[in-house]
């Protein structure tokens, strides 16, 4: 099989290593119930994770950079319950989609984003959830096609509100250059709060990490922009955005502060005990808020107190 049509991976052995991890991944931590969906796009072919009743109200899930699908474990089953819910292995990363054309640009992932949801059925009224990167995707869809969405949730969306702090930026060129010795720390001080709960958990994460580095192809990633006063006043659909108290890649009240300036009919919530693990180590926490939200009305759902 030529490299192109398993592009981003070095080798067709590097991806065969690679679905095997997820594949046992996804054995010890998803629903059983849930099936593999694989759409055609022009970027390539897309895994999408279904679970959840087949008359549920769509609700569509975006990783963060480095991670795949099934980083929603902890969250799935909660979300699961009422809602059908498709999760994103993001073209182009480290998962099970397949990228045949490179991305270039946020437009790149906008275009590959709507053709999927095209080839998921998902033409108006579904709910867009995304954390991290996936949240600065889901921003930039719901300001680009406000008419297909019925409500958007931000998890710490990357940039997006804030640019990323130079503590972030610092911190990620150290780990890439050290490597077996930066990767750890940087891990660590990112997911603070699930350190201190449960180190292993951590661990995990940096040794797929590792996995991610060793297989796949270099490639610079495509960065999500700050959106400007102007685009958070045209944002029209409805919006939830929630980060943790501890949160590192930029301030938390900073975030929320410029919300409630330029954009108070986003709702924002801090959520305490959490930073940037915020689905993780207050899972239970943040899936009912996310459930409580996309079950309100649109009259009620903006401009809750923090």
């Amino acid at each position: 099989m030529p490299i192109s049509e398993y592009y981003p991976y070095r080798s067709e052995e590097a991806r065969n290593r690679c679905f095997a991890h997820l594949d046992a991944a996804a054995a010890r931590t998803w629903p059983r119930d849930s099936r593999e969906q694989v759409v055609a796009t022009t970027y390539g072919r897309t895994l999408v994770r279904v679970t959840g009743p087949a008359a549920g109200r769509a609700l569509v899930l975006l990783h963060g950079a480095g991670a795949t699908s099934l980083m929603w474990s902890p969250n799935i089953r909660a979300l699961s319950e009422e809602f059908r819910t498709f999760a994103v292995d993001q073209i182009g990363e480290f998962g099970k989609s397949i990228c045949s054309t490179p991305v270039h640009g946020i437009a790149d992932l906008l275009g590959w984003l709507d053709e999927l949801f095209t080839g998921l059925d998902l033409d108006r009224g579904f709910n867009l959830l995304g954390v991290s990167y996936g949240g600065a995707l889901a921003a930039q869809y719901a300001l680009k096609f406000p008419t297909k969405l019925d409500k958007v949730v931000l998890l710490a969306p990357a940039n997006t509100v804030l640019p990323c702090g130079k503590a972030f930026w610092t911190r990620l060129v150290l780990a890439a250059i050290l490597r077996r010795r930066g990767v750890p720390s940087f891990m660590r001080w990112v997911f603070a709060d699930m350190t201190k709960r449960d180190p292993a958990w951590v661990d995990s994460v940096v040794e797929e990490f590792f996995l991610n580095m060793e297989s796949m192809e270099r490639r610079w990633p495509v960065i999500p922009p700050v959106m400007t006063d102007a685009a958070w006043r045209t944002l029209t659909v409805p919006a939830l955005f929630l980060v943790g108290e501890h949160e590192v890649i930029y301030s938390p009240r900073k975030a929320v502060a410029r919300l409630k300036r330029v954009a108070p009919s986003v709702t924002t919530e801090i959520v305490p005990d959490a930073g940037h693990d915020l689905t993780v180590v207050q899972a239970e926490a943040v899936n009912r808020r996310i459930v409580k939200f996309l079950r309100q009305r649109e009259s009620s759902a903006a401009g809750a107190p923090t």
